[in-house]
């Protein structure tokens, strides 16, 4: 046995009984990559880790490049990182599956809110219902910065005539900002609503997202006479 084999067993038997409830992140990262690291002491790895990112969640969050860049952990304890990070955004997404209709702030706020998750860049979200406001397809429009009104319009135009949504919910992120939308949210917002009418298709709510948090629009009272 290993010089830090005992350890390692103790720490494996102590998640599998108690989950990882009353873990410090060094330890959680220091369990994760004994997977990548079969023999060394990845306490040393964890610590550089936290101290670079400086947090459990800063480390799902840092690119893989980045990841590589710090002593001890190499191309497949970045995969593995980064793998983890996309597990735990994708179990989020598949536990808020919702089969009823999407029919209030609260419902949209469960279903999309998740979608963000680890998310570092700008990203916008399309919900698009039926006359029920049954869920037809969740789709991402964009990912980075995007100015331009015209091709936003066009793509959900795009994405609503593809399944014959009646109904439509729009959602996007402030990442590492606050979950208030901006003037320029407000116009876009307007702007595809008048759109999206002379179609006869109803753009219910514009959800701005920030690390975990989320404004509506409509509840906002932002939306009046939009619709």
């Amino acid at each position: 046995m290993g010089i830090h084999d005992g350890h390692r067993e103790r720490l494996r038997k102590r998640f599998l009984t108690q989950g990882l409830s009353g873990f410090e992140p060094v330890n959680v990262l220091e369990l994760l990559l004994f997977f990548s690291h079969k023999r060394c002491d990845t306490n040393e790895i964890a610590h550089r880790l936290l101290d670079r990112f400086g947090s459990f969640s800063g480390v799902l969050d840092a690119p893989y490049e980045m990841l590589c860049q710090v002593e001890g952990v190499g191309p497949i304890s970045a995969c593995l990182i980064k793998l983890v990070a996309g597990c735990a955004n994708y179990y989020a997404n598949d536990k808020v599956k919702i089969d009823e209709s999407i029919n209030s702030t609260g419902l949209a706020g469960k279903y999309l809110v998740p979608r963000f998750i680890g998310s570092r860049n700008e990203e916008v979200y399309l919900l698009l219902l039926d006359d029920k406001h049954k869920v037809l397809r969740c789709t991402k429009l964009f990912e980075g910065t995007v100015n331009m009104v015209p091709i936003l319009v066009r793509k959900v135009v795009g994405e609503v005539v593809a399944v014959n949504a009646t109904a439509v919910i729009l959602a996007h992120n402030h990442p590492g900002g606050l979950a208030i939308p901006s003037y320029e949210d407000k116009m876009a917002t307007r702007k595809l609503a008048a759109t999206l009418n002379d179609l006869n298709v109803r753009l219910i709510d514009h959800i701005v997202v920030a690390d975990g948090d989320y404004v509506s629009m409509r509840d906002s009272g932002m939306l009046e006479g939009v619709n």
